[in-house]
């Protein structure tokens, strides 16, 4: 198989997107929910050289408030993503958890990873306000943890806060919802003590490389932690390229991160195709990050 790997392309299935409009959820993030099939999305990678995709939701995920509806659409996202799955050797799926239900979360990590074949999971950097890295999640990353799971980090909209009048929230919380969760998980050590997790973060991990050593220094003043222990955990991190891989925010990423670390990233449908294109050019030619990188992440999909 030639091409790209996508490793942050969504989707919006029809009963999802109805359910986020019944409960009041036109625009995620900042951005209307956008038309989408999977045919469309084989189309959008055959224009674009993109061999295969690991499709995942994106906020506000399936936890809306109510737990036990949580768990039934968790299921039914989980069920329907990999029926596509084993019905494409081209599409790849990241399961949703019904988040920050912990309890919950456990048992339907296992089901999609041991039974439907996922690829991994997406976790939202934060659920409701509770925030990756957090204590209370640790029977969660015991089940990735031995599963050697991939956990896919998307931004959310930050907790507690009305947001800016004219600033969407995936135009800058969205990178600091991504830091803020990167951070935490680092500084409660759960990279080290979870090493069979291999964390994805989206966009490029928000402000992690541009404020990674401003970030450690904050780490060694309130945990007593080696600013360059701090540094090499974050560098650990797998990084994507969606909406990121620009002029100004490539170089900075490339001398961040570990060697092989960086995979392409799309982030279709939320990024409409011109801005996939504009991404795309910046690592024309790039077969590491365009899909040699994410081959051994994903060997289903080599």
């Amino acid at each position: 198989m030639t091409g790209r790997i996508d490793v942050h392309q969504h989707m919006v299935p029809d009963f999802y997107a109805a359910w986020l409009r019944e409960h009041g959820v036109e625009a995620p993030g900042g951005r209307d929910l956008p038309a989408w099939s999977p045919q469309e999305a084989v189309e959008l990678m055959d224009r674009q050289g993109i061999a295969a995709g690991v499709l995942s939701l994106t906020t506000p995920g399936v936890h809306l408030g109510d737990a036990a509806e949580a768990r039934a659409m968790a299921r039914e996202v989980n069920r329907y993503g990999a029926e596509l799955a084993a019905g494409s050797p081209r599409l790849g799926l990241f399961a949703s958890l019904p988040l920050p239900d912990v309890g919950a979360a456990v048992a339907e990590a296992v089901h999609p990873l041991d039974d439907l074949h996922a690829d991994g999971v997406v976790l939202l950097a934060n659920s409701r306000g509770l925030y990756l890295g957090d204590p209370a999640l640790e029977p969660l990353m015991r089940v990735l943890d031995e599963r050697s799971a991939v956990a896919f980090v998307h931004p959310a909209e930050l907790p507690g806060t009305p947001g800016v009048p004219g600033i969407p929230p995936f135009a800058a919380d969205f990178l600091l919802d991504t830091t803020r969760a990167a951070f935490n998980l680092v500084r409660n050590d759960v990279p080290r003590r979870h090493p069979g997790i291999r964390f994805l973060l989206a966009h490029a991990g928000g402000f992690v490389p541009y404020a990674s050593h401003r970030l450690a220094v904050a780490a060694f003043a309130e945990t007593g932690r080696d600013p360059a222990d701090v540094l090499d955990d974050l560098a650990s991190f797998y990084f994507d390229t969606a909406l990121s891989s620009s002029p100004a925010a490539l170089p900075t990423l490339r001398a961040f991160a570990k060697p092989g670390r960086i995979l392409y990233g799309s982030d279709w449908p939320f990024a409409p195709e011109p801005a996939v294109a504009y991404f795309n050019d910046a690592i024309a030619g790039d077969e590491a990050i365009s899909a040699g990188n994410a081959r051994p992440l994903f060997p289903r999909l080599r």
